[in-house]
């Protein structure tokens, strides 16, 4: 187990502007290919019918399913290649949280799912991805700190 590693994944999760401006009540757990995010739910997120829009689901499945990939990739900074969601029931309060585990590594292709809970402990939504190394190497100037 790499704890170190997986603090500075945190870190650089958490500070990601996104996460810093607009997603602002995240959390971040990472483990060994396994990495679980929360997300308070905001009216900020809602689309016209009250309820969060698609981009939420998708950021929330992708990044857990990212982080539980680069959780055993020490290297370099991951890139995903492919991710698809479905979508099972709308959210419009409490808590989000996502669960990302890996399904398949490789050299240079991982495969990872994650799962959407709300707050009551029922699936929401899941997705699968494809992930990528790149040439980008973990470093200070991604947020790896």
């Amino acid at each position: 187990m790499d704890t170190e590693h997986y603090r500075k994944l945190e870190t650089m999760y958490l500070g990601a502007n996104v996460n810093t401006k607009i997603f602002d009540t995240t959390t971040c757990k990472i483990e060994a290919e396994k990495a679980t995010i929360t997300l308070d739910i905001s009216e900020s997120y809602f689309h016209a019918l009250g309820a969060i829009h698609g981009t939420v689901y998708f950021k929330m499945l992708d990044d857990a399913a990212y982080f539980a990939v680069s959780s055993v990739v020490k290297s370099c900074f991951m890139l995903t290649s492919s991710f698809n969601i479905n979508i099972l029931r709308p959210v419009s309060k409490g808590r989000l949280t996502a669960i990302g585990t890996v399904r398949y590594k490789s050299s240079s292709i991982f495969a990872a799912e994650a799962k959407l809970y709300n707050q009551e402990g029922k699936e929401v939504a899941f997705g699968t991805g494809n992930f990528a190394k790149s040439k980008l190497l973990l470093s200070e100037e991604v947020g790896y700190k």
